[in-house]
């Protein structure tokens, strides 16, 4: 007869695979602009039933996000560019739907379009930021406004304005390729945020800290495997005994 602790064990174990599968990705998106750091935590769910009221499963709570703001390192990129205090870029994926980073390492393709992270098309507030092929001094303004010099030109000309989001962070779930949707609605325009050009915003995660975790988390998987293990030296003795009876 199996000791029905053995499950109790085997969720945990579990679960933290997945707190330490979280802990590995943060420490590999270390070098990652505006990348922030993966939060997980345990509860307990009561189990039900005869004689099982002192005991609980435990679960992995929904990971969230750590949105403190990483260290601003300034690169002289004018295609790089930071937000000052809190706000999302917006980006548009292949698929057309709008999704918001905190990234601002942008770069221009042959056409001219202004691409951001992972291939994804820049947003302005009229769409997609096209900057004519040819052009130099490209400008961004704190207020997110986009200008270049076009060729032949001495003036600067006006390509548009960077689509800045400042939602609840509570309200933001991140996707599977690290970007955050707010919903099936694109959000609207924050007027009130500002950028920095010619520079980055670095990972927020701390190295220090994550190796910690991440020895804390391997010590908790073995423990639960040794109770694992318990479980079934228990059920065999059990089994030893309940034959030594019949006998």
């Amino acid at each position: 007869m199996l000791d029905r602790f053995i499950y109790t064990a085997m969720t945990g174990a579990k679960h933290t695979m997945g707190q330490l599968g979280n802990t590995a990705h943060n420490l590999a998106n270390v070098q990652t602009p505006g990348f922030r750091e993966m939060l997980s935590s345990f509860r307990a769910v009561p189990v039900d039933g005869v004689s099982a009221d002192s005991r609980a499963f435990v679960v992995d709570s929904t990971p969230g996000s750590d949105f403190t703001p990483g260290a601003v390192n300034v690169t002289g990129n004018p295609l790089d560019v930071s937000i000052k205090g809190s706000g999302l870029f917006a980006v548009r994926r292949a698929d057309g739907s709008e999704v918001y980073t905190r990234a601002g390492n942008f770069s221009l393709d042959d056409q001219g379009f202004l691409r951001g992270p992972m291939g994804t098309w820049v947003q302005g507030l009229e769409g997609d930021i096209v900057i004519e092929p040819g052009s130099s001094d490209i400008v961004i303004s704190a207020d997110g406004q986009v200008q270049a010099t076009l060729p032949g030109d001495t003036a600067p000309s006006v390509f548009g304005q960077l689509k800045l989001v400042d939602p609840p962070v509570h309200g933001l779930t991140r996707e599977l390729d690290g970007f955050y949707r707010a919903g099936d609605e694109p959000l609207p325009a924050s007027f009130e945020t500002r950028v920095l050009q010619g520079s980055l915003e670095a990972s927020n995660v701390n190295v220090a800290q994550a190796m910690v975790q991440m020895i804390q988390q391997n010590r908790m998987f073995d423990l639960n495997v040794r109770l694992i293990q318990v479980a079934e030296q228990n059920a065999k003795t059990a089994g030893t005994l309940m034959s030594l009876s019949r006998g």
